[in-house]
């Protein structure tokens, strides 16, 4: 194994490298630095005016509010549902675990419509109900929340599950045999081990709560200053022809983003298994 490690690199091993890296900067390095280009082409005027917007200022209040809704929604749920996804046996788990990449599949458009289906106004199935009893979901910040969540959700989950499998239940046991209740077990030796695959996963959580564009778009109602987030704003502001708000707006939710990868990279351990 030492003498296959100690082989030089080939000219197809540079080769492939070449290609990964050339696809990686075609499809996201640099388009994201155009958008940096385009923010700060006029040095601090786009994002003066953005920041200095009310229309931008309170999109991003409101998407900054939605995302942590979601996340906080997401890391409850999400653990609970890992646990029971590798800890229990119980008929339909399969169909549960395909139930849970559901998200990723469907258009987040549908999901929108779906939800308003549901829980809209005049025409859900809950939503006349819901109003009675004086609670509006759709076109209002709750049903921002859940369209978010549930965009969401499988980030959480599929970071945790592969670690949950990976550590065990032996460790579980031997608390268990000696007294431990099940919350003192799960707080004292799951969660520590489980930590930085949740942390992980809250954050690419966060990244795409953010960033909600489709299902957003259909269960708000897209009100500015009332149900109108972030990724709403570029949008009008682009098709206003106020390119440089749109830019900047841009600018400062993939800057969130990307510092809360950045954060959890420097912060994860360098000897933990899952940070390789």
């Amino acid at each position: 194994m030492a003498s296959r490690r100690a082989q030089p690199r080939t000219a197809g091993t540079y080769g492939r490298r070449a290609l990964v890296i050339g696809y990686l900067f075609l499809l996201v390095i640099w388009p994201v630095a155009l958008v940096v280009q385009k923010t700060f082409e006029g040095g601090l005027d786009n994002l003066r005016t953005a920041l200095t917007d009310p229309v931008v200022t309170d999109a991003l209040q409101l998407t900054v509010v939605v995302a942590l809704w979601a996340v906080a929604i997401n890391t409850v749920f999400g653990v609970g549902i890992s646990l029971l996804l590798v800890r229990y046996e119980f008929p339909g788990r399969r169909v549960l675990s395909a139930l849970i990449d559901l998200p990723l599949s469907v258009s987040p458009v549908v999901v929108g419509l779906a939800l308003l289906l549901a829980y809209g106004g005049t025409n859900g199935t809950f939503g006349p109900a819901l109003e009675d009893a004086g609670l509006q979901i759709a076109f209002a910040t709750p049903g921002i929340v859940m369209a978010t969540a549930f965009v969401s959700l499988p980030l959480v989950i599929r970071e945790v599950v592969p670690v949950l499998h990976e550590i065990g239940t032996e460790q579980e046991q031997a608390a268990k045999s000696l007294g431990a209740g099940a919350w003192q077990t799960f707080r004292r030796i799951t969660l520590p081990s489980i930590k930085w695959a949740l942390v992980y996963g809250v954050v690419l959580s966060l990244a795409r709560s953010l960033g909600e564009f489709g299902a957003v778009k259909i269960i708000s109602g897209n009100v500015a200053q009332q149900t109108q987030t972030a990724t709403l704003v570029v949008e009008q502001k682009y098709q206003d022809f106020e390119q440089g708000s749109a830019y900047a707006t841009s600018f400062l939710l993939a800057l969130i983003a990307v510092a809360a990868l950045v954060v959890v990279t420097i912060l994860r351990p360098k000897d933990d298994p899952d940070g390789d």
